[in-house]
């Protein structure tokens, strides 16, 4: 690969750094640890490693040193991994010191892994990003042979919107009749917008989030996986949409498919779900009470960001706070989270994290006689297993306290649970 496009193209990525405004999040990245970043498109992965160029040039670090690529420039299409050497060559003749690498959607080049692999055994500086979970495939995390650390990075979180959008958060605010209103505005609009962090940049939201949508579509599952049916994909995705807060299987998303004239095979479907999936647009969670071979059956899915969902949504009532609780357990308790069903006792509830031992339901009106459907679960739950100790209700408004009826019961409001969980 030529040097001189090499070299322009990282000094221009300098200066998009140095115009980059940066909203501190509550994440840290090493110089000294080589990571790779992974998650859904524009969730605020380069904008990371912006910092951390930024961080090392206020702490006297040359430019330079600072080798920057986002291999989704165009002026990089026919890059392959024989030019990568290439790089660490341009590195030695723009500074005679040690480099800083920063790699963004490096797996666009087939069979990065073994570059990267090499330039941890030379003791590089190297933080990688990428938007497709095939980057950690049981075979590329063997060719990188535990050299990296791994780390998802979600959209905002509640707490970093407020950050974000400037609204005060602590405990004093929470309390403070005003001030806890303004929170509780925040989140209606958190749940509504969701947390992409280049949204909230933009007077309309959702033109923002469609555009988002639509690069991840085309680009992150059709033609990165050569798909044939992108029509089929998108509409496959609108069905999972509205299949948030159900379990569902590979079977009904078939039926719901055919019954509106399209006419793929379940495994085209798995196919398709699997990549929907490698995008992280979507994740799913299983039921606690499946074997492990039949947890796939029914899986319930849920949406990386609410604002992307909120898209498709006509009722978002209920959906958009049970996403929006999903991804804050997923985020802290990763695959640990699931849910309880089973026909044989009838029991249905939402979310159960093991080690807190907490079982949880979404329900925004626990005085409406609805409700009862999902306190009664929730003491099903407590009565049938043991480990159930923590019986939680997310609920839309109030301040944390006990059921009036079931004080076995926590009630908290989903602003005071997006910021702190179950604590």
């Amino acid at each position: 690969m030529r040097h001189d496009l090499l070299k322009r193209v990282i000094l221009e990525q300098h200066e998009v750094i140095r115009r980059a405004e940066i909203v501190p999040r509550a994440i840290t990245l090493s110089p000294e640890i080589n990571q790779v970043l992974t998650g859904i498109r524009r969730a605020g992965k380069s904008t990371l490693l912006y910092s951390l160029v930024k961080q090392l040039v206020a702490g006297g670090v040359d430019w330079n040193r600072i080798i920057y690529i986002n291999f989704e420039d165009e002026r990089l299409t026919e890059m392959t991994a024989a030019d990568l050497n290439d790089i660490l060559a341009v590195q030695s003749e723009m500074s005679g010191q040690r480099g800083y690498f920063f790699f963004d959607e490096i797996q666009n080049i087939q069979g990065w892994e073994k570059f990267a692999r090499r330039m941890a055994d030379r003791r590089e500086s190297v933080q990688i990003a990428g938007s497709n979970a095939k980057m950690l495939s049981r075979e590329i995390v063997s060719t990188l042979g535990a050299r990296y650390l791994d780390k998802h990075i979600w959209p905002y979180s509640f707490e970093e919107y407020l950050r974000a959008v400037g609204t005060p958060y602590g405990e004093t605010e929470l309390i403070e009749t005003v001030a806890h209103g303004r929170i509780r505005a925040g989140c209606s609009a958190y749940l509504e917008e969701g947390g992409l962090p280049e949204s909230l940049r933009y007077p309309s939201k959702r033109d923002c989030l469609s555009s988002v949508y639509q690069k991840i579509l085309l680009g992150d599952i059709v033609t990165r996986n050569n798909l044939r049916n992108g029509s089929a994909v998108a509409l496959l995705v609108k069905k999972i949409a509205e299949t948030v807060t159900h379990d569902v299987s590979y079977a009904n998303l078939y039926g719901n498919l055919k019954a509106v004239g399209i006419k793929i095979s379940k495994d085209t479907i798995i196919e398709y779900v699997d990549c929907i999936m490698d995008s992280y647009l979507v994740f799913k969670l299983y039921n606690h009470f499946s074997a492990f071979a039949e947890r796939e059956t029914k899986p319930k899915y849920y949406f990386a960001d609410n604002g992307i969902l909120n898209l498709f949504l006509t009722d978002k009532k209920n959906t958009l706070p049970e996403n929006a609780v999903a991804v804050w357990l997923r985020e802290h308790y990763g695959e640990e989270v699931c849910y309880l069903k089973s026909s044989a006792t009838g029991l249905d509830v939402d979310f159960y994290i093991p080690s807190e031992h907490a079982a949880i339901q979404v329900c925004l009106q626990v005085n409406d006689q609805s409700a009862s459907r999902e306190i009664g679960n929730l003491l099903k739950a407590s009565e049938s297993m043991p480990d159930v100790s923590r019986l939680i209700i997310v609920t839309s408004e109030g301040v944390p306290a006990r059921h009036p009826d079931h004080p076995e019961i926590e009630l908290i409001p989903i602003d005071v649970f997006l910021l702190k969980g179950c604590a």
